[in-house]
């Protein structure tokens, strides 16, 4: 089986006739519902086409191997692309729109230009329309309002991690995400730390968030008195990874236990915690900056539109 990864690199198989051959890698001109467009074709491994199968993934109807032609005029529409985002710029800015172009996207046929923009609130793009329209004759235009999220999955790059955006890799749909994620697992609380290139938290927050809750359930909640070898004391923290448990003594100093080394024990603990500091791990680590507003880094309804 052969694939083609189209926008957001979501996979789709392409119907091939039989009397087609094609190669792995080879460029070739697909049927979209935007028209006809030049995509990569790869073999893809059984393990993926067996899921492809399960799910019941549409078909893309296959066209032709693009030729020497198709090449030349693939290299010229991206040409027209770079020269019709310049000149769509220059038009928003005439106009003095509160908008963020992202991307202009020919399709292969050259019948239909697709403005990618993001922007805080609606905007009114009818002069705009009106001035393109005499820009890009005989061709229809889209205005399309997206995400910053989705403009991160169209624009790719690499994240703090080193490797490529999960959002323009794998990544198929995007979930909510709130600053309690990165508290629980004890993430710094700076933006430079829980936030991706799009300006909001990270998406692979979510990730290993059920195994934080799982490990923390099996473990002795904060706030409970404990005995240790050094004596009777109350848990101020938990953490996760190293599975120990910080424990405020009686005579105020904090030490780290392994979790079965600790026994929990009824009795009343009269030593004093600050529960609204503590949390997986000690509450020096939960560095926070005071100047940002750490709420505008959750999703809201401009973080993904879905309408790539």
């Amino acid at each position: 089986m052969f694939a083609v990864n189209l926008i957001r690199n979501k996979q789709y198989p392409l119907d091939i006739p039989e009397n087609v051959t094609i190669k792995h890698g080879d460029m070739v001109i697909v049927l979209t519902e935007k028209g006809e467009e030049a995509v990569k074709a790869y073999l893809v491994p059984p393990q993926v086409e067996s899921i492809l199968k399960r799910k019941k993934v549409p078909t893309i109807p296959f066209l032709r191997v693009m030729t020497d032609e198709d090449l030349a005029v693939y290299e010229e529409i991206k040409q027209m692309e770079l020269q019709g985002y310049k000149d769509c710029l220059e038009l928003i800015k005439q106009h003095k729109l509160v908008m963020n172009l992202i991307q202009c996207k020919y399709t292969f046929d050259k019948r239909k230009v697709t403005f990618y923009y993001t922007a805080p609130e609606r905007v009114d793009f009818r002069e705009l329309l009106k001035d393109l329209t005499k820009v890009f004759k005989r061709v229809r235009i889209d205005l399309k309002h997206i995400g910053v999220r989705d403009e991160t999955s169209l624009c790719c790059g690499n994240g703090l991690c080193g490797r490529p955006f999960c959002c323009c890799t794998f990544k198929r749909q995007f979930d909510s995400i709130n600053i309690k994620l990165a508290h629980d697992q004890s993430m710094p609380i700076t933006p430079s730390k829980i936030s991706g290139t799009c300006g909001r938290l990270l998406c692979c927050l979510n990730y290993e968030y059920k195994n934080y809750i799982e490990t923390a359930k099996e473990m002795v909640p904060i706030g409970s008195g404990v005995m240790t070898a050094d004596g009777v004391g109350r848990v101020c923290a938990l953490n996760i990874l190293t599975n120990n448990v910080s424990v405020k003594l009686a005579d105020g100093k904090i030490k780290e236990f392994p979790s079965n080394e600790v026994e929990m024990i009824d009795t009343d603990v009269n030593i004093e915690i600050d529960i609204g500091n503590t949390g997986y791990k000690y509450a020096s680590m939960q560095q926070t900056d005071e100047n940002v507003d750490i709420k505008q880094f959750e999703d809201d309804r401009n973080s993904s539109t879905g309408n790539i």
